[in-house]
């Protein structure tokens, strides 16, 4: 029997035809290349979306045309390298349906900034808020604050906006971020685009992927304790525990008030291990990999207070993570410039020493020492401006070759003369400088390793120790304290970073420990200079 062919009235074809138009899915280039945005200079340029199966899309930027495949509804193309350019440019991505369009587009410099809450800080709430918000309209500085996501795999994208910095969208931004972009703009005269991911209260292994982590038996021990606290998680026990933070913060508070003191911040209350923020790789795989493989310059990252309880693992934790980063963009050793903790009453030397420890041994790194503008009662310091000048100073040495001092001085090397110590320093620039008064912060210990006050005084570019009560010296420490009261400094006004010749075994990861000591390192790991 002869099959007749199948007919179907019009308003089933005209239905079946807007269906295969629906399922014909639009491009869609990801969020981070929406108005305003900055393209980094001097790089291949990367510029990714979704679409249609097989669909090719086409990227039309600066002259330049570039065209992709859609696979696995995902699309990739690649810009090449562009000079900076100040004139606002217009990207068109169009697929086989649509073409979008973004607009006021500048080429210059793109930095991740990166950390907690001294990152995180506002411009509205640092010192001098008000003038500070006054002078930062500046249209060729673009401004990206990155949702919070703190999720248990990496995500593709994120929903972002630029937007120009200006005194209604800068006030909400990143103090540091925003006074580092302000100096470079001032120095390079080109765009400069930040994109803020960062959360206060958070540990870096919360910023870490979990392949890092689970590379060396130290950082994997981390994985491990947090996968028993989510089998072993009781949340009557949490609801009790939650319950006294409460009421010891309700004490603080009224206590505040009775003495005219601001209240503290509000009670930090834990949470379920498995939805904690603060979690290993949650903020990694929500924050940070749906910024991969955006074209950058380098990272700017403030954070370690969240780790200051465990600053050996730090050691090893935080040049991981750093290596984490630069592995995942694929776009070489970037500029990774970071800020040393400042003085507060709960933040443990060994932490400051985790850190100079990480720029001495981790290449194209360098460390902001703050040891002037720390609050010894507020972990969060008000005054950032210094903060962003100093990581502006190492990024125009570092990332752009300025031949110009970037670091206060840093030990490099301790010679004993009899009764005396003498300190070698990288990092000495004109000359050693003796701020307001005598030097002071030198602590100088015999073999009974019992520190004592010392008498310090500035030779050339090194520092002669010694004290009347040790009459064989072995070791000195300076600003060795949770709140170092010291004033070495070169002659370009840049702190000493706190340091210690000595690798004796020290216990003050505990904030209500006497600060003499923790598990160290070698002193050849000590005396090592810093990279440059």
């Amino acid at each position: 029997m002869k099959k007749l062919p199948l007919r179907l009235p019009p308003s089933t074809l005209l239905g079946i035809l807007l269906l295969s138009g629906a399922l014909q899915a639009e491009v869609i280039p990801d969020s981070l290349f929406g108005d305003n945005a900055v393209l980094q200079q001097g790089r291949k340029v990367p510029v990714w979306g979704t679409a249609s199966e097989g669909e090719k899309v086409t990227v039309c930027f600066g002259g330049q045309k570039s065209e992709a495949l859609t696979k696995d509804g995902k699309w990739m193309v690649w810009l090449d390298p562009m000079d900076a350019n100040a004139t606002p440019q217009t990207m068109t991505i169009k697929g086989a349906s649509n073409t979008v369009t973004s607009t006021n587009i500048l080429v210059g410099e793109v930095w991740i900034c990166s950390g907690q809450s001294n990152m995180e800080w506002t411009l509205q709430k640092c010192t001098n808020a008000t003038a500070a918000i006054a002078a930062a309209v500046d249209p060729q500085i673009r401004l990206l604050t990155v949702p919070r996501s703190p999720v248990d795999e990496p995500q593709s994208s994120a929903q972002v906006t630029w937007k120009e910095c200006n005194s209604t969208n800068v006030p909400s931004f990143s103090a540091v971020a925003y006074f580092f972009a302000r100096d470079l703009r001032k120095n390079l005269n080109i765009p400069v685009g930040l994109i803020g991911s960062y959360w206060g209260g958070t540990p870096a292994e919360a910023w870490t992927d979990r392949k890092t982590l689970a590379s060396s038996p130290v950082l994997n021990a981390i994985l491990e304790k947090h996968a028993k606290a989510v089998t072993s998680f009781d949340p009557l026990k949490l609801e009790e525990e939650n319950k006294k933070i409460t009421a010891q913060y309700e004490a603080e508070a009224a206590k505040a008030v009775a003495e005219g003191k601001p209240k503290p911040g509000g009670p930090r209350l834990k949470l379920a291990p498995k939805v904690d923020h603060r979690r290993p790789c949650a903020l990694y795989n929500g924050m940070i990999a749906p910024l991969q493989p955006y074209a950058i310059r380098g990272v700017i990252w403030y954070q370690g207070e969240n780790n200051s309880g465990e600053a050996k693992l730090y050691q090893t934790l935080f040049p991981a993570m750093i290596g984490n980063w630069r592995s995942a963009w694929n776009q070489g050793d970037f500029p990774f410039l970071f800020v040393q903790i400042a003085p507060y009453k709960k933040m443990t030397p060994e932490i400051r020493e985790a850190q100079l420890l990480t720029w001495k041994r981790t290449p194209n790194t360098s460390m902001a020492v703050i040891t002037d503008v720390g609050n010894p009662e507020n972990i969060h310091p008000t005054n950032k401006e210094p903060v962003g000048q100093r990581l502006a100073l190492a990024a125009r040495a570092l990332a752009y070759g300025e031949k110009i001092e970037y670091s206060g001085p840093l030990y490099k090397s301790a010679e004993t003369n009899g009764n005396s110590i003498t300190i070698n320093f990288d990092h000495p620039g004109k000359g050693l400088l003796a701020k307001d008064g005598p030097l002071k912060g030198f602590v100088i210990a015999g073999p009974d390793k019992t520190f004592v006050p010392a008498q310090a005084e500035i030779k050339g570019s090194t520092v002669i120790v010694s004290a009347p009560l040790v009459s064989n010296p072995v070791a000195v420490r300076y600003g060795w304290d949770f709140v170092p009261d010291v004033n070495l400094y070169n002659q370009e006004g840049l702190p000493a970073s706190p340091f210690r010749t000595d690798d004796w075994e020290t216990a003050t990861n505990s904030p209500t420990s006497s600060p003499s000591s923790t598990p160290v390192i070698a002193p050849s790991e000590i005396n090592k200079p810093p990279r440059s």
